[in-house]
């Protein structure tokens, strides 16, 4: 019982919770006024009755002090049967009369109306709750009033002392019975007054049940779904089975949270389409980009930035200050620039000239960069305050090497250009001014001077524009290639050259060699070069040989390889100038100022090898001579020979 009623008062305490403060003093309002009207209407009742109770009390001592009146010389007479004759029909004529008991001096009951034992056991119980006194006066000539309940109501009891000639006989007790009529209009007021109060109440409970279950309710959904909407929850539904203004306005907010649903999924939708194809454009521009917030925090940096920096697998920077992890020559020159810009987030008009600020800096490692760094604000859409910064990164190592090439080049070119221009123009002057002074013999050395400058400046021409055509990505045809003609020709064409020099010239083919793949005529450029570098850098009575025999592959699935070597007994390249030896204009013959040569040469072989996929090496050693090699992939339809196994291959510093 108890945890019921703990329970009954949780549901009620949990329903008043959920009333607005509007409900409550209403509530307290109909309580007060349920109150005071109904302790009015009680009162109206109480005065009624008491009323009424004064009304039987003068009946009932009217009524008993005429009833004494007439039966007390009956009494006195002794007169029993006339007595119950005439208190028979008083009793019988009027419904006021509960009951009629006669008492002697003494009190004994005497006589008493009604007969029957029952209702005569009933008076007498009615007159021990009486408890008439035993004492009771004499002398006393008013009759005594009393009420009390009873089960059928509010009854007077009436005692009435019997004097007849100035002698006390006894007393009469009469019972009257309320009016009926009041007792019935009290009645119905007090029932009316209870069903009211009642009725209020149950109304005021089933309206702020109602209230609580179809208004309250309803309206703190309603609140809570819109603060969800709010916050951004566009999943938040009602489901509340209502009719009328509410249910509309339910049905209204759900078609409203499925619209903005569907247009939150329809934007998610966009911008991960758009982030990911700013991501995916961010990720693989050439160039790199970091973009920072006002604080200098790294917000993105795509893959070329981290390269270029060093910052590859280092997830920590973001949302780290970019100061803490760029390199130090970096942080020296953009340190400045980039906290006055952060200091300056609100003044945009005095930023306009920082946009775009470019800086070029060359950051160390393991191989040195140059890069151009290029600052530029992050406005918002009204154009008014900066909201980051983006720094792109650009590696111009290339460039600015290309750059010192072309100068070096150019540089190069000029000088080279210059000696046989001013040779050719010295002798022409000399000839043109002092020709008739000069001997016949002079005139012809001259002239054989000039032609020999003439043929530098051809070849040194004709070198630069090969390499520039090389160089240009020019394509190529490549096709199956004997070996054994461009060595051949270049042989026949170097004969007569190494004949009277007393150099010997050699050729070492395999037999059944296999065709390569590549360009006649490129090839035979190789080969022209490399023998006329060893004729050029060997002594009378030297050799320089031409091997070619094919290679075996470590592994099975690679094509198969031909080897060609040039082998010279020349002078020799020194080891530190062997790095160098393919560069542009790099001669040998500048350290020892000998012989003459373009420099060109073996940076045009460089580049023919590298078209064919392979590349140029070399062997030498300073006194005893020099070998290049370099492999050529076999033509694939062409029938294999036995090959032999690299390593085995007759190099041995000359290869003679």
């Amino acid at each position: 019982m108890l945890a019921f009623l703990i329970k009954i008062r949780e549901i009620i305490a949990r329903w008043w919770s959920d009333f607005t403060l509007q409900t409550r003093l209403m509530a307290a309002a109909t309580l007060v006024v349920s109150l005071i009207m109904s302790g009015l209407t009680f009162w109206a009742v109480n005065s009624i009755q008491q009323d009424a109770r004064l009304n039987d009390t003068r009946f009932g001592r009217d009524l008993g002090l005429l009833l004494a009146a007439n039966v007390s010389p009956l009494i006195g007479d002794d007169n029993r049967t006339e007595l119950a004759r005439f208190s028979h029909r008083f009793y019988s004529s009027t419904s006021s009369v509960r009951y009629m008991l006669y008492a002697d001096e003494d009190g004994n009951i005497f006589f008493g109306i009604p007969f029957s034992e029952s209702e005569v056991q009933n008076s007498l119980s009615i007159r021990r709750q009486m408890k008439l006194p035993d004492n009771y006066a004499r002398n006393i000539d008013y009759p005594m009033v009393r009420q009390h309940l009873t089960p059928d109501g509010e009854v007077t009891d009436v005692f009435v002392p019997l004097n007849h000639n100035g002698k006390y006989l006894g007393v009469l007790a009469i019972g009257i019975n309320p009016n009926p009529t009041i007792v019935t209009s009290s009645h119905l007021t007090r029932d009316v007054t209870i069903a009211v109060f009642v009725s209020i109440w149950v109304m005021v409970i089933l309206g702020a049940v109602s209230n609580a279950l179809m208004i309250t309710q309803p309206i703190k959904e309603l609140l809570v779904g819109v603060k969800n909407i709010a916050a951004g929850n566009f999943r938040q539904r009602i489901d509340l089975p209502l009719g009328g203004e509410l249910g509309e306005l339910i049905l209204s907010f759900n078609e409203m949270a499925e619209r903005l649903e569907s247009y939150e999924e329809q934007n998610i939708e966009e911008l991960t389409a758009e982030k990911a194809k700013l991501e995916t454009l961010v990720t693989t521009i050439a160039d790199g980009a970091v973009l920072l917030d006002n604080n200098m925090h790294v917000i993105l940096v795509n893959p070329t930035a981290q390269r270029l920096f060093g910052w590859e697998g280092n997830e920590q920077v973001i949302g780290e200050n970019v100061l803490q992890h760029l390199p130090e020559t970096v942080k020296a020159q953009l340190a400045r620039p980039l906290y006055e810009i952060a200091a300056s987030e609100s003044l945009v008009e005095n930023l306009r000239d920082r946009e775009g600020t470019e800086f070029r800096i060359t950051v160390p490692g393991a191989t040195s960069r140059t890069v151009r760094i290029l600052l530029t604000t992050v406005l918002d859409q009204a154009r008014e305050n900066v909201r980051g910064l983006a720094i792109t990164v650009q590696d111009i190592t290339r460039e600015v090497e290309l750059n010192e090439a072309k100068s070096q080049f150019i540089s190069n070119v000029s000088h080279e250009l210059r000696t046989p221009l001013f040779n050719i123009k010295s002798f022409i002057e000399t000839l043109h001014e002092y020709g008739e002074d000069l001997s016949e013999p002079e005139r012809r050395e001259f002239l054989e001077t000039a032609n020999r400058e003439t043929d530098r400046l051809t070849r040194l021409v004709n070198d630069v524009l090969d390499l520039s055509r090389l160089e240009s990505n020019k394509r190529y045809h490549f096709e199956a290639v004997e070996l054994t003609q461009p060595i051949e020709q270049t042989l026949r064409t170097y004969q007569l050259n190494a004949k009277d020099k007393g150099i010997e010239l050699i050729q070492e083919i395999a037999p059944n060699l296999p065709p390569v793949l590549g360009n006649y005529d490129l090839l035979l450029q190789v080969l022209a070069n490399l023998v006329g570098n060893g004729l050029k850098f060997t002594k009378s009575g030297g050799r320089v040989a031409i091997r070619a025999y094919p290679l075996a592959t470590e592994q099975s699935s690679a094509s198969p390889l031909v080897r060609i070597e040039i082998s010279d007994t020349g002078i020799g390249i020194d080891p530190e100038d062997q790095e160098a030896i393919f560069d542009r204009f790099f001669r040998v013959e500048n350290r020892v100022h000998t012989l003459e040569g373009t420099g060109l040469g073996l940076s045009i072989v460089r580049n023919i090898i590298e078209k064919h996929h392979s590349s140029v090496r070399l062997i030498s050693e300073v006194g005893v001579g020099t070998t290049f090699w370099f492999d050529l992939a076999v033509y694939q339809d062409a029938p294999l020979p036995d090959m032999l196994p690299q390593g085995e291959a007759a190099l041995s510093g000359t290869g003679i």
